[in-house]
């Protein structure tokens, strides 16, 4: 039987409860200030949902070498693009456009819709970019980033457009969040826990490099290194499940060079779980 407090995260890290606030801060001001600039496009629609939209960043440069899309987390029923915002710094500084899509929440839709929404989200993105596109997304938003590596979904012309994909903290195998209070919330089937799990699909024909740091509950970086592919799992010293996104606010980290540069790569830090 699964610990219920397994996918439990605020409790477990310091201040861990100030987080989101503390992230939708600064999400606003940077919007506030990336609009100002004429550098964002905000609330652009892919879908009829209310939720079916996205933010879309550009860098100081005319034309951007590619765009970063990142998909947020919150387990699938919490949050939402406008919580993150400021995580476009990074790739931006890089220049790259950086989408960050909206998607509606369980209870009111299933992580099967969730995922066919984010399809349509890549392939709306994709008709209004040009260049590369690279993936990524935290906790769910890592599930849902590798989701979207299944070649029977149809993300349009994104497909042929990928370059790397980078899922931080994913959920991978979604059997066991049957077994947890989450799941009066999700409602996972056995069947659609299977299907939506990417464990379950085929190698992917792009780079993957998976993160997740190295003091996370022990089910995240289970999860973590629970992919069959023949894909790199780094375990970041010292962060856990709230910080280990923050690479992202940096133009100069070697995670964001990866995803921003096709001949760089991540850091070669040992895992201290191999």
């Amino acid at each position: 039987m699964t610990d219920p407090t397994a996918f439990d995260n605020a409790p477990f890290i310091p201040d861990g409860a100030a987080y989101p606030d503390r992230w939708a801060e600064a999400a606003r001001e940077y919007r506030s200030l990336e609009t100002a600039l004429g550098r964002a496009r905000l609330n652009v629609s892919y879908g009829e949902h209310p939720s079916e939209k996205y933010d879309l960043f550009y860098p100081q440069s005319a034309k951007p070498e590619g765009t970063l899309i990142y998909i947020h987390g919150g387990f699938w029923r919490a949050f939402s693009r406008a919580d993150w915002s400021h995580f476009a710094a990074g790739a931006t500084a890089c220049g790259w456009a950086v989408a960050m899509p909206s998607y509606p929440l369980c209870p009111e839709v299933t992580v099967s819709d969730i995922t066919r929404s984010l399809a349509r989200a890549i392939s709306a993105i994709a008709l209004k970019t040009s260049g590369k596109i690279a993936l990524t997304g935290h906790s769910a938003g890592g599930h849902l980033a590798l989701r979207m590596l299944d070649p029977a979904l149809d993300i349009g012309t994104a497909r042929d457009r990928l370059t790397r994909c980078l899922p931080i903290s994913p959920l991978t195998d979604l059997a066991p969040l049957r077994e947890v209070p989450l799941n009066d919330t999700l409602q996972l089937t056995e069947t659609e826990a299977k299907s939506e799990s990417p464990v379950h699909q085929p190698a992917p024909l792009i780079p993957v490099h998976v993160l997740v740091g190295a003091a996370e509950r022990p089910s995240f970086i289970a999860q973590a290194n629970a992919l069959p592919w023949d894909v790199p799992v780094t375990e970041a010293p010292e962060l856990h499940h709230f910080n280990v996104i923050d690479f992202l606010l940096e133009a100069d980290h070697p995670f964001t060079a990866w995803l921003t540069s096709e001949g760089a790569e991540p850091p070669n830090w040992p895992n201290p779980s191999a």
